[in-house]
């Protein structure tokens, strides 16, 4: 199965699992991550902070790393899950544009060229963010645990999803060797069991967004079981 072929399954899982691919975007307005990360993150992170009524300090921040990385996971997992293989999702090869309403939207130029194999599924997103995550931590003051936490909440929100909807073990066994110990992702959080909620996810770090007016508590936060 081609990776065109694959991008049109993962669309059926969800609209966070839909990215757009081939030679023209679908749109105007689509730049490469790496140009998100450089001059353009002042703006992007203040346009977050005014949509979620937070500001533009460190709680947008730390909603906009949330909001790509499990926008890259979930591209990613469900890419690997599928076929074995994930797309090149380097900052330079994925391209973004945040519509005036409505979430992050991705597009892929050439998602066939450069095609990884899913064991490489963790350097290959977890490299896209370490620019991001250099630059947020510069400007904003984020923490790399907090940095870290949204990224392991990010994958294990995609793999929720992707157990509905996408039959086999292959996302489970890549997610838990990044969440295991020893993995990229490994002592971010822990395993619970939940009366009447089965097995639950909890990570160790805050994303903030219990600061935001009106925000609560998310379901894997480290505050709600502490």
């Amino acid at each position: 199965m081609d990776m065109d072929d694959v991008l049109g399954r993962l669309a059926q899982v969800g609209p966070f699992f839909t990215v757009p691919y081939g030679k023209e975007p679908p749109g105007e307005g689509f730049r490469p991550l790496a140009e998100l990360y450089g001059e353009l993150l002042g703006p992007y992170v203040c346009e977050i902070g005014r949509r979620i009524g937070s500001g533009p300090g460190r709680v947008a921040a730390s909603t906009a790393q949330f909001g790509i990385a499990s926008r890259l996971w979930s591209l990613g997992l469900g890419c690997a899950a599928l076929s074995g293989r994930v797309p090149d999702l380097s900052a330079e090869r994925v391209w973004w544009r945040l519509p005036e309403a409505g979430s992050l939207e991705l597009w892929l130029p050439d998602p066939g060229e450069g095609t990884l194999p899913a064991s490489e599924l963790g350097g290959c997103v977890l490299g896209n963010l370490d620019g991001l995550g250099a630059a947020l931590r510069e400007r904003y003051g984020l923490s790399p645990k907090v940095l870290r936490g949204n990224a392991a909440s990010g994958l294990v929100g995609a793999l929720r999803v992707l157990l509905d909807r996408v039959p086999g073990g292959a996302a489970v066994e890549l997610a838990a060797g990044l969440l295991g110990e020893g993995g990229a992702l490994g002592g971010t959080g822990r395993f619970i069991h939940e009366e009447g909620l089965g097995v639950a996810f909890v990570r160790r770090s805050c994303c903030l967004y219990y600061k935001v007016p009106g925000g609560g508590l998310c379901g894997d936060c480290v505050l709600r079981t502490r």
